[in-house]
């Protein structure tokens, strides 16, 4: 739907919403509205209401459809059920994921670039034979025996819409996943435990989806989105929202309630992510984790800090819509769309006082998360501003926020970041550029549980020198007790030795990324690569290969060492010793800049190439939020404040 379209619908439902309600209610002016944007295609819709005339419940469920259906779109161009055709071919061929990824990701930017640049209302075009298909297979998979617990509420939004997402094609999508993911349902042995109930029933089809499609899952351009029950039903590679969909619409296809929510941004990630929920028999919502390779009803990302969770819905958001027609800047937030954050976690109800200068051109403030890849800051929600404050509701906790506001031309800061912590407080966090201090950074980004596995793997481990090559004369030269150990790290080696060796402690793998000597003069010496005997020749060579990414490791929990063999004894001063990680490591020979938030905008201080694996910044603003930007590679970044001197915080 364009968005003229779009402003023009928004205006005149809230005009009609906006009239006395003495005389109808709101359900009955939405419908009202609904069918006069069907327009020419109004005699269909009517059609569908005659047809349940009778049928009290059904002309509810129909009256539902069609009051919301406006708020819903699909594409206009028949070009593109003619990709879908050609996709369905190519997923059915003996290309690899990979080569049918990339044949589709060519076929969408040429032959079909202009296959999704059309969108029209589902109003304007739904037929009344599709519709009441839909209503009337729905209605029967209400009955089945893991449906009936559902409310009629729930069931409108759990199983009866035509569509889960936005421009979902028109087809018989119930029919197909049922066809093609239904069949283990009735090979359920029946006892009187599990049988006929929604954890039992949707693993059946879960697995069959599992050992059908197979999901290989990528994470880069993938070409025009598979919104076909052809291309849906046959998925040999996507993303999580893809894959969340074919879950989706293979169970509400047998009567398994499911719908999809979502953060638009991770508390400490530059991205969203969508996953599927199911309402059991005994009224529990079961999340997954990811998409069908995940069971839902298990922990949901424990240790993850979200700040929003929404819920696709097929009903329109009226405070949504009310924001739509009161704002100016009209931020994107979808219409079908509800806030659930408060069904995962604590969340608080925040007011953020407000820059005493700030002039905004509307009655919204928008909070948002930290992005810093292609925005600096991302907005996950807004809120009303009153009396000099901003109000939000339903926020996540543990997180690092600022407000902004809309001053007729772009969002800008209208508070100093904050922090609501876990017990629901608010801390704001003011620099203090009178007051400076020394700072010392590791670490451009904020370590995992993995990285700080791989980091203490190291511990124990030696440097070794020897003239014979099963280092049967070996001398310790270093040993690593510490688990930030520099870059280079100095060695006293009084000795020239022809070889030289990373000896792992036990039970670590021998764990390493990167591993270099270096002489006097700190020029890297050239050996030939060798290994313990556990070591493949592939795997002995990742530890030389420059890139922080791989890693030499072994399947054995001992005596694992690589090193190098030179063509004569040399003696070494330096070694560099990497550990496995993720390559946010402060990175020698990198561009580095240091920022702070002065409470308007980032202040850049000095810029370093950095010679080891820590710089070193003076005279930095105190109380600050800080952000390290590698100028050089790489885009994982978060920023940091300062507890007690010394521990950095990562937010």
């Amino acid at each position: 739907m364009s968005n003229i379209k779009v402003k023009n619908y928004i205006a005149l439902l809230f005009a009609v919403l906006s009239l006395c309600g003495c005389r109808q209610s709101t359900e009955e002016r939405m419908l009202r509205v609904a069918l006069e944007q069907a327009g020419t295609n109004r005699t269909e819709l009517e059609c569908v209401l005659n047809h349940y005339a009778k049928d009290s419940l059904k002309l509810e469920a129909a009256k539902f459809l069609i009051r919301n259906m406006p708020a819903h779109y699909s594409y206009a161009d028949s070009a593109i059920e003619r990709y879908y055709t050609i996709a369905t071919q190519i997923l059915q061929s003996e290309l690899t994921p990979i080569q049918q990824r990339d044949t589709l990701l060519a076929l969408s930017k040429k032959s079909f670039a202009y296959a999704t640049a059309n969108k029209t209302s589902d109003i304007k075009i739904m037929s009344a034979q599709y519709l009441i298909k839909n209503i009337d297979d729905a209605f029967e998979q209400w009955q089945q025996p893991w449906a009936r617990h559902l409310s009629f509420d729930e069931f409108c939004e759990w199983i009866l819409p035509y569509k889960a997402v936005e421009f979902q094609s028109f087809d018989a999508w119930r029919d197909t996943m049922r066809m093609a993911f239904a069949d283990t349902i009735a090979r359920i042995i029946p006892d009187d435990e599990e049988y006929n109930t929604i954890p039992k029933t949707l693993s059946a089809v879960r697995n069959r989806i599992l050992s059908k499609v197979k999901p290989y899952g990528v994470y880069t351009e993938i070409g025009h989105t598979l919104l076909s029950a052809s291309t849906i039903s046959r998925l040999t590679f996507g993303q999580c929202h893809d894959y969340v969909l074919l879950g989706v619409l293979a169970y509400r296809s047998v009567g398994l309630p499911a719908i999809i929510d979502g953060t638009p941004m991770w508390g400490r990630y530059r991205s969203g992510h969508t996953w599927y929920v199911t309402l059991s028999h005994r009224g529990e919502q079961l999340t997954s984790e990811w998409d069908i390779s995940s069971v839902p009803g298990q922990a949901f990302f424990p240790y993850e800090r979200i700040p929003k969770v929404y819920r696709s819905t097929y009903a329109m958001n009226l405070q949504r819509l009310k924001y739509k027609n009161g704002s100016v800047l009209k931020y994107s937030f979808p219409i079908c769309q509800i806030d659930v954050t408060d069904k995962y976690f604590s969340t608080s109800d925040i007011g953020i006082f407000i820059a005493p200068s700030t002039k905004l051109v509307e009655p919204y403030a928008y909070i948002s998360v930290f992005n810093g890849h292609d925005i600096e800051w991302s907005v996950v929600d807004y809120g009303e501003v009153k009396n000099g404050k901003a109000y939000f509701k339903k926020i996540g906790r543990n997180i690092l926020y600022i407000a902004q506001g809309f001053d007729g031309q772009n969002l800008v800061p209208i508070s100093q970041p904050f922090i609501v912590h876990q017990d629901g407080c608010v801390e704001y966090i003011v620099c203090d550029t009178i007051q400076t201090r020394p700072l010392d950074i590791r670490r451009k980004y904020y370590q995992s549980r993995n990285v700080a596995e791989m980091r203490h793997r190291l511990l124990g481990g030696k440097i070794q020198g020897a003239n014979r090559l099963d280092f049967a004369d070996a001398e310790t030269l270093f040993v690593i007790n510490n688990v930030y150990v520099n870059d280079p790290q100095e060695i006293q080696c009084n000795k020239a030795y022809r070889y030289y060796r990373y000896l792992s402690a036990n039970d670590c793998y021998g764990s390493i990324a990167e591993l270099a000597f270096y002489d006097s003069d700190t020029t890297k010496l050239e050996g030939a690569p060798i290994a313990c005997e556990a070591a493949t020749v592939n795997v002995t060579a990742k530890a030389f290969d420059n890139d922080y990414l791989t890693n030499f490791e072994t399947q054995n929990k001992n005596n694992n060492w690589v090193g190098i063999k030179l063509s004569k004894p040399q003696e070494i001063s330096f070694v560099r010793i990497i550990p496995r990680s993720d390559d946010n490591d402060i990175r020698v020979g990198d561009t580095y800049e240091l920022r702070y938030f002065n409470g308007r905008v980032w202040v850049a201080l000095e810029q370093q190439v950095a010679k080891t694996n820590v710089l070193r910044y003076d005279n930095v603003p105190t109380n600050a939020l800080y952000w390290v930007r590698d100028l050089t590679r790489g885009w994982d970044e978060r920023p940091f404040i300062i507890r007690n001197d010394s521990i950095v915080e990562w937010r």
